[in-house]
């Protein structure tokens, strides 16, 4: 009886130790569907692979969705943890470690099907209105276009509204937001759209941790250990598969 006590002793004490085991990282990230949103199931897609990953570490992501200047300032400054959803670039470097990267991005310039001229590069838009995002870093070397207006706007369907309109002549986005905002609000004008064949490059999506974070080398080491294991076991990309099927693409 003594022994039966004392083994159970052990097990409830080897169960409170996993438990403790769990460190909480608390991670910023902004509104960006169907990326990080609230309103979206898991909070978007990156956010369920984000947590999804980190079910596989003794790490448990607190995750608090507000401005992407906010998100910023607060990570690069320790204020919080790290970042779930960010792109790579020298400078946030400084202040953050990245992750390697869980998901990609691709970019696709639209323009209005009816629209005439045959497009296969970006010289190919000079003269032309671009419309942007405001503070959307897309690497794409804009000045390099003669002529090229840029109309910028707070949210990306703005720009599709702008491009309806024959307010601008292109929009430029990354495709899953593209696709979420027309299925959305604009279901019975997709066929109005028409993607430009012109090469963009891709971005890719990281979790980064603050460097002022204690331990934020061994956080962000597990987090690439155990994404690769999402990765071998398809989990990953059952996810992934699973967000875009929800939304139909424009051709």
């Amino acid at each position: 009886m003594l022994r039966f006590a004392l083994l159970l002793v052990a097990s409830a004490a080897f169960g409170c130790g996993a438990v403790m085991a769990q460190e909480e990282v608390r991670l910023m990230a902004n509104t960006s569907p169907p990326y990080t949103d609230a309103k979206l199931p898991e909070q978007g897609l990156a956010l369920e692979l984000v947590k999804h990953i980190y079910a596989g570490t003794d790490y448990t992501p607190v995750i608090t969705i507000e401005s992407w200047s906010r998100a910023v300032e607060g990570a690069q400054l320790g204020v919080y943890d790290g970042l779930a959803s960010v792109w790579y670039t020298d400078e946030r470097n400084k202040d953050l470690l990245f992750s390697e990267p869980y998901l990609r991005s691709e970019l696709i310039i639209l323009k209005r099907r009816s629209g005439r001229g045959n497009y296969f590069k970006l010289e190919h838009l000079a003269g032309s209105r671009l419309g942007v995002r405001v503070d959307y870093a897309y690497g794409v070397d804009f000045a390099a276009i003669p002529d090229l207006t840029l109309v910028q706007e707070n949210h990306m369907i703005q720009n599709l509204l702008n491009l309806l309109n024959g307010s601008v002549d292109f929009v430029i986005g990354d495709q899953r937001t593209i696709n979420l905002q027309l299925h959305e609000y604009l279901a019975d004008k997709i066929t109005r759209f028409e993607v430009v064949p012109i090469k963009l490059p891709h971005v890719e999506r990281h979790v980064a941790a603050s460097r002022a974070f204690p331990g934020h080398e061994k956080m962000i080491a597990a987090f690439n250990r155990a994404l690769a294991a999402t990765r071998k076991d398809g989990s990953h990309d059952a996810i992934v598969k699973k967000w875009d099927d929800r939304y139909g693409g424009v051709e």
